[in-house]
């Protein structure tokens, strides 16, 4: 289990206090703890003072977004007639002025609030996600906002500059993954030995790294699940119905949905498998595609954090996700034998001095 983060509670609510207040915009990967935070804070703050607004479950329509607010005693009902442009207004009222209904300061926390977008495809809501920020940063009140779309994000609160503070959430520290490996029987240099291990493989990913205590701690107890091999213990996670491959499909699918040109980015994502760090132009002849059309697939699996571009060279985000694209981005099934080969080509990458 990983333990609470209290720096990075430090730094939202310092952001939060500043003067004059700010939005706060928490992002992370899938996994790293966003909503975890914003429990935490939520306990901080007391419940009384803040209101934690699930907006990937609520945002279906505007009317149910209002009502989800009503229930939470953020909004005044609405009668079912309202229709969708005045549901969406109530509601940016009741987001900009909690205090409005509550009589009362109240901290408003989005969760996942790039979920909005639902609504661009009612009547006269397009652009409704941009509408809500421009609310936000009007009102002047302090509110949180998460998202695990991190570039999208920030692009779209690019232009209100300094009355947003950016907090991302890093990975977990050498100590942070010693204390979610529970090794405090271990002798110093053997937890920190192991610790920076996990870390190195994981790289530091809060949901990898619980996901790889879990295992360890059942190696221990099983000399034949590896014991307190980490290189093994990745190979099992990464088996078809392991924690990790499941973890890593629902992210490639989840964020490749939320882009353009599904196809086409699969198809670069399994280019950049084979061989990491290809420029442009290697990618648009692979592709046989125009320079022109393979930049706007880049950019698009960009905005969604699927890859990300050094000295023009383009790699995975995140390499665990690339090596199970190597094991699971094939014609037939990869056998035990080929994910403990990828597995043990990956961990020498990220081990290697």
């Amino acid at each position: 289990m990983v333990t609470a983060r209290p720096h990075l509670l430090h730094a939202v609510t310092t952001a939060l206090d500043a003067s004059p207040s700010r939005m706060v915009l928490l992002t992370g990967p899938t996994g790293a703890g966003r909503t975890s935070t914003l429990h935490a804070l939520r306990a901080l703050r007391g419940t009384a003072q803040t209101c934690l607004v699930p907006v990937d479950r609520l945002a279906t329509t505007p009317e149910r977004f209002l009502e989800g607010l009503a229930a939470a005693g953020l909004a005044t009902r609405a009668p079912a007639s309202v229709g969708a442009r005045a549901a969406f207004d109530a509601a940016m009222d009741a987001l900009a002025e909690p205090h409005a209904t509550t009589g009362g300061p109240v901290l408003v926390l989005l969760d996942e609030f790039l979920e909005l977008r639902t609504f661009d495809s009612f009547p006269h809501l397009r652009g409704a996600t941009q509408e809500c920020v421009e609310r936000l940063a009007a009102s002047g009140h302090p509110c949180v906002l998460t998202s695990r779309f991190s570039a999208r994000a920030m692009q779209l609160l690019a232009p209100f500059g300094d009355r947003v503070a950016s907090v991302e959430l890093p990975p977990l520290t050498v100590a942070e993954v010693t204390a979610a490996l529970q090794m405090d029987g271990a002798t110093p240099d053997g937890a920190s030995s192991l610790a920076e291990t996990v870390q190195a493989l994981t790289l530091g990913h809060p949901a990898y790294v619980a996901a790889m205590a879990e295992a360890l701690l059942l190696g221990r107890h099983d000399a034949h699940r590896g014991g307190d091999d980490p290189v093994s213990a990745l190979a099992k996670l990464l088996q078809p119905d392991g924690r990790l491959a499941r973890q890593c499909e629902f992210v490639y699918e989840w964020r490749l949905h939320r882009a353009r040109g599904y196809g086409a980015l699969k198809e670069i994502l399994h280019l950049l498998a084979e061989e990491d760090g290809l420029t442009l132009s290697e990618v648009a002849r692979r592709l046989r595609r125009t320079p022109g059309s393979t930049k706007d697939y880049l950019l698009w699996l960009q905005d969604v954090d699927l890859i990300a571009a050094d000295r023009r060279r383009y790699r995975y985000a995140d390499p665990l996700l690339r090596a199970w694209v190597r094991i699971y981005g094939q014609a037939t099934p990869a056998d035990d034998v080929a994910i403990v080969r990828e597995v043990q080509r990956f961990a020498l990458s990220r081990l290697s001095p």
